[in-house]
């Protein structure tokens, strides 16, 4: 294999990646849409979705080990190649999380809802959008921005925590079993987006490893802004 056939077969690697990513964020918009406006077949055309997600996760992952197998990358392509291979696997999960909203739709079915959906779509609203800037954050090697990412977990937390002491304070004043089991599942919805949040932090923190070769994995966010200032002042690219 050339080196001009492995660096264009590395970028089609990089496309398919953000097409997975795409297909995650419709996914995370439709599960939250779906239970929101209690829409059952939205919701099952999301747990359909999902299907294709993790069958992209395992062509993307024999992708990778392909690129590993016919020629040694480079330092920089190699961490290129070890992101994408993390990075899938972060996205497969997203999308588990938002078939999980799904399946909370279903449960719920036509039951009234005991409170406006407010919270819920505000932190799917936050994590699309981590999503997507992580995203950009790899397909313009920004550390900063992959920084942004990880703030922005903060608040997807604070709303996460509000919620659930609400849930919570209801679930105590509620009189009947079918009230308290929906508050419980409303708050599983949240948790699914906050662990959405979660892996959108883990991509962010692979894109600073993948542009810096620093690990920043369970670091204070901090940590982020030194790596990317770091290389910025040493020119570092770790080939």
């Amino acid at each position: 294999m050339t080196r001009i056939s492995f660096h264009q077969d590395l970028e089609q690697l990089q496309q398919n990646l953000l097409h997975m990513g795409s297909l995650v964020e419709d996914a995370i918009y439709n599960a939250v849409d779906s239970l929101r406006r209690q829409d059952l077949a939205l919701a099952e055309q999301v747990l359909r979705a999902d299907d294709q997600i993790d069958r992209l996760e395992s062509e993307l992952e024999t992708e990778c080990m392909r690129l590993f197998a016919l020629q040694q990358p480079l330092a920089r392509d190699l961490r290129i190649i070890g992101t994408v291979l993390k990075t899938i696997t972060d996205l497969e999960r997203m999308g588990d999380e938002a078939a999980n909203i799904a399946e909370i739709t279903l449960r719920v079915g036509d039951q009234p809802l005991i409170k406006p959906l407010i919270d819920i779509p505000r932190m799917a609203e936050l994590v699309k959008a981590m999503v997507r800037k992580g995203l950009d954050a790899f397909v313009r090697r920004d550390v900063e921005l992959a920084a942004e990412v990880r703030r922005s977990d903060n608040a997807v937390d604070a709303i996460y925590a509000a919620l659930n002491d609400e849930l919570v304070e209801m679930t105590m004043r509620f009189q009947s079993m079918r009230e308290a089991k929906q508050a419980f599942l409303l708050l599983m919805a949240a948790r699914h987006l906050e662990r959405i949040g979660d892996h959108a932090t883990n991509l962010a923190e692979r894109v600073v490893y993948m542009v810096t070769g620093h690990v920043v994995s369970h670091q204070p966010p901090s940590a982020l802004e030194a790596a990317g200032q770091g290389a910025a002042e040493t020119g570092d690219s770790r080939e």
